[in-house]
């Protein structure tokens, strides 16, 4: 066998039948969808968490309160700001108002909360639709925000503040 190469081309063609080379070549990826067509998935930002379902549909957006009651995001992320992350999965993906949205946050406040939908968002739709994956990633929508706040240290006021030093 070693005979027979005796260039790169002839070896790439002989790595080629081998199983490994065709464990490489990655297999297209499938929709994941459960039974009502809808996709889900988790999105994670400081300690808030978020369980999010996209379907497709009019562009309905619905946050569950800790309540319990579906509410529109708007009403629970007033700020602009927040609306406005909650929209960039779509906007980068095209899909502007074709699918309807629901969410369920927990935990940290409401920056952390919209951060996290918007990543439960962006792995939904990869899910959904595959061929959105490569906008989603390249806008780093796919990557978790993984900075979390310091814990703190005994002997410490904060993280790392001392206590103030006294000379007397």
């Amino acid at each position: 066998m070693a005979d027979e190469i005796k260039s790169l081309d002839d070896l790439k063609s002989a790595v080629a039948g081998t199983p490994a080379a065709a464990a490489e070549v990655e297999a297209p990826r499938e929709p994941q969808r459960d039974a009502l067509g809808r996709s889900y998935a988790t999105g994670k930002r400081k300690d808030a968490v978020a369980r999010v379902w996209i379907k497709p549909g009019s562009g309905k957006f619905l946050i569950r309160n800790n309540k319990g009651e579906y509410i529109d995001y708007s009403k629970y992320f007033a700020r602009p700001v927040l609306q406005m992350i909650l929209r960039q999965p779509f906007q980068v993906a095209n899909v502007e108002g074709q699918f309807d949205v629901m969410a369920t946050v927990a935990g940290g406040g409401l920056s952390g909360q919209a951060g996290a939908v918007k990543h439960g968002i962006s792995k939904a739709l990869q899910l959904y639709e595959p061929s959105l994956r490569p906008a989603l990633k390249a806008a780093g929508f796919l990557t978790r925000d993984s900075r979390v706040v310091e814990r703190k240290k005994y002997g410490k006021a904060k993280a790392r503040r001392s206590f103030q030093f006294s000379k007397r």
